[in-house]
């Protein structure tokens, strides 16, 4: 299936991904992780909910952690352009026979939530309590200094259907991993904000939460961030890298939080706001599509991911199969 024109003019205007609701297990352990080790903001605690924000952020949170019995991803979450937006994605998604509903979400405006084709639960809101700004709040920064949220990947049983359904509301394909033999997609990255991907849809069981991505000022910072789990415990929770993807061009680390859900820690990659910009294509076997240097990724990395709560997976329809390290 060929990669869709970029719709220009989509049914509403979303302005970015915003930020992700995880369950967790042990809500310490957790906060160990991505405040002090990674080196996330807390911008508010209670004994079950703890928010987060990385050090560019205005907006009150990119992440949300709440305890739980089990371990689940509540949410992906998208800001909106304007009010009549919000309005106009609920008219949209009951068009194409969604659930729909409000939920009050602390510290931001009036929440929609809903569902995406695969049944991945996302919710759109328009404006979120801002913060004062910690930039330039140098004595903050610790970990890996994450500077913002850029992106996250799931993985999807159809991926021609899941970049089909984006595109209709406007997010953009940069870059994209074809089956030569079926001509199917195998993977696609898309875009609002400018960069590679807000959104990146990888062929498997699904859908789950393949990982989420944090945007770090340069690589150096994630040779600290090796340096500092090695030493501090985390040694186990490194998964793959560091190295530098083929596509998207980024310099990259994979890890995984106490309860296994997988973090990217991400930068370099390039510019993409021209809407005429052509996607690149990427071959299935190409040694380089995952890591320029030909390094291939670990069995774990095609196989594991992050349950949706309440949300049923099935294998992927496409049974085509990348490189994959011994």
């Amino acid at each position: 299936m060929p990669v869709p024109s970029p719709n220009l003019y989509p049914p509403f205007n979303v302005v970015r991904l915003s930020h992700v609701g995880l369950n967790v297990r042990d809500l310490e352990k957790s906060r160990a992780f991505y405040a002090d080790m990674l080196g996330l903001q807390v911008t508010y605690e209670d004994s079950n909910t703890i928010t987060m924000r990385a050090m560019e952020e205005r907006g009150h949170h990119c992440l949300v952690l709440t305890q739980a019995d089990e371990a689940s991803v509540e949410y992906l979450a998208f800001k909106l352009y304007a009010d009549e937006d919000l309005h106009k994605a609920e008219a949209w998604f009951r068009t194409k026979g969604m659930p729909v509903e409000y939920v009050e979400r602390p510290h931001q405006s009036k929440t929609l939530r809903t569902c995406d084709n695969l049944g991945v639960p996302v919710e759109f809101y328009v404006r979120m309590d801002r913060l004062e700004p910690i930039h330039q709040r140098y004595e903050l920064y610790r970990g890996v200094k994450p500077l913002r949220i850029d992106h996250f990947n799931v993985f999807s049983t159809n991926v021609d259907e899941s970049v089909a359904f984006y595109n209709e509301i406007g997010f953009r394909v940069t870059e994209y991993t074809e089956d030569e033999e079926t001509e199917r997609l195998w993977a696609g990255w898309m875009h609002r904000k400018g960069g590679v991907h807000d959104i990146a849809f990888t062929n498997g069981t699904g859908p789950r939460l393949h990982h989420l991505a944090f945007w770090v000022p340069t690589p150096l910072n994630i040779i600290d961030l090796l340096d500092l789990m090695s030493t501090t415990g985390y040694l186990a929770n490194v998964e793959r890298g560091p190295g530098r993807h083929g596509i998207s061009n980024a310099f990259f680390l994979y890890i995984r939080d106490p309860d296994g859900h997988r973090v990217e820690i991400y930068c370099s990659d390039y510019l993409t706001v021209d809407p005429d910009l052509e996607p690149i294509r990427w071959d299935l076997k190409d040694p380089q599509r995952q890591t320029l240097w030909g390094a291939p990724a670990p069995r774990s990395w095609f196989e594991e991911g992050s349950v949706f709560k309440d949300t049923p997976v099935s294998e992927a329809e496409l049974k085509a199969t990348p490189i994959v390290a011994p």
